[in-house]
């Protein structure tokens, strides 16, 4: 196959590198709009070719848009324009209805797979991509029903050719309801963190004395780029807003507790929170 990628960084150069090495795509084409980030990708050998989106598109077999959600929304109508009647596009992103909603009723909607690889770092740009990224992870397909199924298939095998599991949900927004609470409030969570431990400790030495193993896990996604995550959040930001509500309030009550020394109520709250250890490691 031909595979045209539309954003090189983490994950679009991710992918590149696996599908390359199963042998998946014939010729790796990149449209990148970072002069640098191009140049990178080209040296690298994420991609064989930099080429311009009309150009890029108008030659794939396969699409893989893996750029910012807002972003992915501006540029998919110029693809859909440019694409070949036999050709499949799918992107990457992180929220589902929006784009889904958009372009439910498009001519060409049944060449489009809406999916979410559940993979990532903290870093970002073409030098962060690393093969192998999504062995052993998710990927969510959101409203296949609307997909033709050779585009699913197409999709599917791409997928499992680099180990990854692919789920199918029908409906977009419950997929955004979902990694509201299991993708995005923990980034939140991990972003403010960062900012309350800078703000009440300026002196840096201290804080790299005394950060534990803990610390650096729980705090690991505040070094995640704000480009990636302010449209992600703001794409969600109605189910995220109720996410957030829902976690101010038990940390309002885990400082109520904290102020009144309540030794039960508090050890109530973790061994409520310790059932998360059910579902993650059954």
């Amino acid at each position: 196959m031909n595979i045209a990628f539309v954003g090189i960084g983490l994950i679009g150069g991710s992918l590149a590198l696996s599908l390359r090495r199963v042998g998946f795509a014939a010729h790796l084409t990149g449209v990148e709009s970072n002069p640098q980030h191009a140049h990178q990708a080209l040296q690298l050998g994420l991609v064989d070719t930099i080429q311009p989106l009309p150009t890029a598109v108008s030659g794939a077999d396969m699409v893989i848009l893996a750029v910012p959600v807002h972003i992915a929304r501006q540029l998919l109508p110029t693809i859909f324009d440019n694409l070949l009647p036999s050709a499949v596009v799918v992107d990457m992103g992180s929220t589902k209805d929006g784009i889904c909603t958009q372009f439910r009723n498009h001519p060409k909607r049944s060449q489009f797979v809406a999916s979410h690889p559940m993979a990532g770092t903290e870093y970002s740009g073409p030098q962060a991509a690393v093969d192998h990224l999504f062995e052993d992870k998710k990927a969510i397909v959101c409203e296949p029903q609307y997909s033709a199924n050779e585009a699913i298939e197409w999709v599917v095998s791409m997928y499992h050719n680099i180990g990854t599991q692919v789920l199918f949900y029908e409906s977009a927004a419950a997929h955004d309801k979902h990694v509201a609470y299991v993708s995005h409030l923990s980034h939140i969570s991990s972003f403010m963190l960062g900012k309350t431990v800078l703000e009440v400790e300026k002196d840096e030495q201290h804080i790299l004395e005394l950060a534990s193993t803990g610390f650096a896990s729980t705090v690991r996604l505040a070094k995640s780029s704000p480009d990636t995550w302010t449209p992600i959040f703001l794409q969600n930001a109605a189910l995220l807003s109720s996410a957030l509500q829902t976690y101010i309030e038990n940390l309002q009550q885990f400082k109520k507790y904290i102020d009144a020394a309540d030794t039960q109520k508090l050890h109530q709250m973790m061994s409520e929170a310790n059932q998360i250890g059910k579902i993650i490691d059954p």
